[in-house]
């Protein structure tokens, strides 16, 4: 490395978890070996990012932007307003932050967010979560430096020569969970002596794994199983509410969990929704799973997470429309079936890949050296006002408003 100290780096990435923990994981390791460097996080304002990353100990600056809606309202009215000026506050960001480099994980900012810095020249990362790529990370592929990602096959939506497989990131804290399980079970309340069945349906919730879950609990509660749920934001008041005439001692419903190594360490089974970033954890937590497949999604991209673990025999998948009349009798069967179980730890811990954060960060590590920095600003090199570039730029960012509500 040879430029001196602090580094900059400016990361951005929302409106999920799937978006959000990578960026923190990321900004983490970062961090970790560069204890002075400078980060800073660019979101959506009035998404969850605004609240995470703070949490999480960094500033995030959010731009005034936010996904198409389905129907006609007032917000979809502002759409191209939001946009125009989400990128020219990007703009603004770039140049008065001067980062080293961009990295984004995906999400509604990170296409004003990266097309700035690539406008300047300034090396940029994408990191691609799913096997299906996001709209804002295939429109600014052509211009980044590196395209991080998890799946084989993503030639067909980024450039093969900058394409590099490293897997998702992952919280640190997860890494190492055997030793962790007797703090988990005080830290909920629950006792070694009964079985514990953990329900995550993505930071949003997933109403579907809810209702069935609802469904079941008087089976869960007759086979004294200890229940660790997290409903999501949106449900949390309702499910509390009709969980009030039960026994609560086997149950912890929350709306979110900060928490989630200590929840990976105390599960015997994990019930979930197969997004990436919880396919990967549940990888590299080696936990079997119960994977109920999102098909509110683009491409049905969760069924496809999904496959890629049962096809190995290292999970197994629901479908979303099946969950309500067979989901909870499968968790019972699962989780008294310790032959079953061991054969999904050994096989799911198969396809971890818990190096993925320090192989990203070493891509950055190569951007920000004088060779990597030298080479990207050649490519990149302009003087004065390109209006072919800014009508590309306009372009791109027209058709991330237009085609976002695909995204969902």
């Amino acid at each position: 490395m040879s430029k001196s100290q602090p580094y900059r780096l400016i990361v951005s990435g929302g409106g999920t978890g799937g978006h959000i923990f990578p960026a923190v994981a990321i900004a983490n390791e970062f961090r970790s070996r560069y204890p002075s460097a400078e980060i800073l996080f660019i979101g959506a304002q009035g998404r969850m990012e605004m609240t995470r990353v703070p949490e999480a100990g960094y500033k995030i600056i959010g731009l005034w932007i936010s996904g198409l809606q389905r129907k006609l309202t007032f917000s979809n009215l502002l759409f191209p307003v939001k946009l125009i000026v989400s990128y020219f506050r990007a703009r603004q960001i770039v140049n008065q932050f001067k980062p080293d480099v961009v990295v984004g994980t995906g999400g509604y900012a990170s296409g004003p967010i990266m097309i700035a810095a690539t406008r300047k020249g300034i090396p940029t990362v994408i990191q691609e979560q799913n096997s299906f790529a996001g709209l804002a990370n295939k429109q600014v592929a052509n211009k980044a430096s590196r395209v991080c990602v998890a799946y084989e096959g993503m030639e067909k939506y980024f450039p093969a020569a900058k394409i590099v497989i490293t897997g998702n990131p992952v919280r640190k804290d997860i890494l190492s969970l055997e030793s962790k399980r007797d703090q988990a079970l005080a830290h909920f309340g629950f006792s070694a002596q009964y079985k514990t069945l953990l329900i995550i349906g993505g930071s949003l919730g997933a109403r579907t794994i809810n209702e069935s879950v609802i469904a079941g609990i008087d089976k869960l509660l007759e086979a004294q199983i200890q229940v660790l749920w997290q409903t999501g934001k949106g449900y949390y008041q309702a499910y509390k509410e009709r969980l009030s005439k039960y026994d609560l001692r086997k149950i912890r419903v929350q709306d979110f969990m900060r928490e989630m190594d200590l929840a990976y360490a105390v599960a015997d089974v994990i019930i979930s929704r197969s997004g990436a970033l919880s396919v990967s954890e549940i990888c590299v937590a080696k936990k079997p799973v119960i994977l109920v497949p999102s098909p509110n999604v683009a491409e049905d991209h969760q069924t496809k997470n999904a496959k890629a673990l049962a096809e190995k025999d290292a999970a197994i998948m629901i479908a979303d429309k099946d969950a309500q009349s067979s989901l909870i009798d499968t968790a019972l069967k699962l989780i008294f079936d310790n032959a079953r179980i061991t054969k999904l730890k050994e096989n799911i811990a198969k396809l971890a890949k818990p190096n993925a954060t320090n192989e990203i960060v070493n891509e950055i590590e190569k951007l920000i050296s004088h060779e990597g920095v030298e080479g990207h600003m050649q490519s990149y090199k302009f003087s004065g006002r390109s209006s072919d570039l800014e009508d590309n730029n306009t372009k791109t960012l027209q058709t991330v408003v237009v085609r976002s509500k695909y995204q969902k």
